[in-house]
């Protein structure tokens, strides 16, 4: 068994050393372990500190593209290094990295697919209360979205099986953590928590300028992922808030027309549930098209899954081959 620790790094020179220094060099239950750092186009020495500080490989991307694809980069190269499990640590030096066998052992007893370790941001003193707050309500409306019992959803610190690295694409440019849960639960991945310590951070987060910034973008994220795997479900919705409203008001020029004395003075609440009925009729139909284009993602996905599967396969065997010349 062979267990990657990839580390996503933007100018990250001042920690990138201390981070790799943190890492244990065995763990329970692995015959094989290999650092990777994925240098997010850093502009600062942060692939040379890394290299020096004995990464065992440095992923090196030519520009700045954002956490959620060099979260995604590193899972690509960590499988074809040959990783069983893939742990996700940061080089903000937030998380513990004593941590690490108790969030890798529930994939190693068969219990889950994708762990994440939960800080407990509610208890965090480090957390203003604002944060706190947000962090519930994000977590809540993830369990909602994906259908999984989650603690701490924006937690970066996760291990992933072979299997759940192979079936999760990020979208996002920005953030990774729930949109990978939300496509966890809808392709049926097993979820587990974790509990893990959580220090202080060394300097503010590059992610976002504000809270209110992060919480409107995070939102989307949400939206657009659900309504991605979940179309119907969500179109529905909003086709019945529609059509329920129109409902409402032709039955109240109905009434105003059966027992009322000026039914003409009520016209428009005909028209405008004229109006909000075909509005809803258009949504359903397009909640109809968007699944079956769900659907077609859906073999497209797995169609690129067999053939990484095959690249992998092919690849491992490369590896194994006696060198000759």
């Amino acid at each position: 068994m062979k267990l990657v620790i990839q580390i996503p790094a933007f100018n990250e020179e001042a920690t990138i050393e201390r981070a790799l220094a943190a890492l244990p060099r065995r763990v329970p239950g692995f015959s094989e372990l290999e650092r990777l750092v994925i240098d997010d186009g850093s502009t600062d020495a942060t692939s040379e500190r890394a290299r020096g500080a004995g990464a065992d490989r440095v992923l090196r991307l030519g520009t700045n593209r954002g956490l959620a694809e060099a979260f995604s980069a590193g899972l690509t190269e960590s499988l074809s290094m040959g990783a069983d499990v893939i742990v996700n640590f940061d080089a903000d030096l937030q998380y513990d990295a004593a941590d690490i066998p108790a969030l890798v052992q529930p994939i190693l007893d068969g219990r889950a697919d994708f762990v994440v370790g939960d800080r407990g941001p509610g208890e965090l003193a480090h957390f203003s209360p604002a944060k706190r707050l947000l962090q519930r309500i994000g977590t809540w409306v993830v369990r909602q979205a994906a259908g999984i019992e989650i603690a701490d959803a924006v937690s970066g610190f996760r291990a992933l099986s072979r299997d759940a690295a192979r079936r999760i694409n990020v979208f996002s440019k920005l953030t990774y953590t729930l949109e990978t849960l939300i496509q966890a639960g809808y392709k049926g991945l097993r979820v587990a928590s974790v509990p893990v310590k959580a220090h202080p951070p060394v300097r503010p987060s590059r992610l976002f300028a504000s809270t209110a910034k992060y919480v409107l973008l995070q939102g989307a994220n949400v939206l657009r992922i659900t309504a991605l795997y979940k179309p119907l479900k969500i179109f529905s919705i909003v086709a019945g808030v529609f059509l329920g409203a129109g409902a409402v008001l032709g039955l109240r020029f109905l009434g105003f027309y059966l027992f009322g004395t000026n039914p003409g003075g009520h016209i428009q609440s005909l028209i405008l549930a004229a109006i909000l009925i075909v509005i809803g009729f258009q949504t359903l139909l397009i909640a109809l098209l968007a699944d079956l284009v769900a659907i077609n993602r859906r073999l497209l996905e797995e169609m690129k899954l067999s053939a990484l599967s095959s690249q992998l396969s092919a690849s491992e065997s490369r590896s194994r081959q006696p060198f000759s010349g």
